[in-house]
């Protein structure tokens, strides 16, 4: 577990860095180049910076060990920190649709050429940030880690649209100098969509949705594997930040005392988790296999 939470801070501290940089080379190259789609996109990656910055406070926070106020642990901290992420994405987007609209509506310079060959390498940086991130987040089980990923594609995206938009500026000539503004435009709608499909699934974890089916089906087949198993019954999967909690009901033989129906579950508690290091914890209930007999 404590490596997880160290390849995900690693990750975001990279991811701080990188939009730092990112910020400093979009905005320069925006204003000296005549390019708003250029400075939207240091606006996102200045915003970018400060939901880095979030998601590393709450990958801290959320892996906090459990307390007395907090039985099963902080880890519920990282959909919270999540929720801040996508509000700084919506907000980055309608900033930057305001802008867009009112850049339209002034006159301005078209955008210098070399702004497309900063866009380019801007494009294939975030992109590659993107898939290094998103890969980090899937190893680490990290929603937050996730949502950061996808503000790397986001920033991939805006820039892909400034480099269509000024592409066509240039190409065009005069009179499509606010081509850059309309693919700015463009791409805050495509930054407000992203955001919700952060938003999803980091709602259904706080919600304890029912998300897990592969998990379910993979802790049923070891549960029956386990000497003493007859069948398992109800499988319940909760994610908490990196580490999921799981509630299973046993069935075994009926004729079996407390001791070896206990010794049991304990097998399969222990089997699960060390096949899954990521699962906190099992909880299990046991049920002899004559029991609904003999309710009838």
């Amino acid at each position: 577990m404590k490596s997880r939470t160290e390849t995900a801070i690693r990750t975001s501290w990279m991811s701080i860095w990188g939009n730092v940089l990112l910020a400093l080379i979009k905005g320069l190259t925006g204003v000296f180049g005549h390019s708003y789609a250029l400075i939207a996109d240091a606006i996102e990656s200045t915003t970018d910076v400060f939901s880095s910055a979030l998601v590393l406070v709450g990958l801290r926070y959320s892996n906090r060990p459990a307390d007395a106020d907090h039985p099963y642990g902080h880890g519920k901290a990282e959909a919270v920190i999540t929720f801040l992420v996508v509000a700084f994405l919506f907000i980055s987007a309608t900033v930057i649709a305001i802008e867009a609209i009112h850049q339209i509506q002034t006159p301005h310079e078209s955008p210098e050429p070399y702004t497309l060959i900063v866009l380019g390498g801007i494009i294939i940086w975030k992109e590659l940030f993107y898939r290094f991130v998103s890969r980090k987040s899937e190893e680490t089980h990290s929603s937050s880690l996730k949502a950061d990923a996808w503000h790397h594609r986001s920033d991939a995206i805006t820039s892909l649209m400034a480099f269509v938009g000024i592409s066509i500026a240039l190409w065009l000539g005069p009179g499509y100098e606010s081509a850059d503004d309309y693919a700015a435009l463009l791409a805050s709608g495509f930054i407000a969509y992203n955001a919700y499909l952060i938003f999803r699934p980091a709602l259904g974890e706080m919600m304890d949705e029912h998300r897990y089916d592969d998990l379910i089906v993979r802790v049923r087949t070891i549960a029956h594997d386990v000497d003493g198993v007859r069948d398992t019954e109800k499988c319940f999967v909760r994610k908490t930040g990196m580490t999921y909690y799981i509630d299973l009901h046993l069935t075994v033989g009926g004729d079996l005392s407390v001791r070896e129906g206990h010794a049991i579950a304990h097998n399969v508690k222990e089997t699960i988790r060390k096949e899954y290091p990521e699962v906190a914890d099992v909880f299990i209930h046991i049920e002899p296999d004559d029991y609904h007999k003999t309710e009838k």
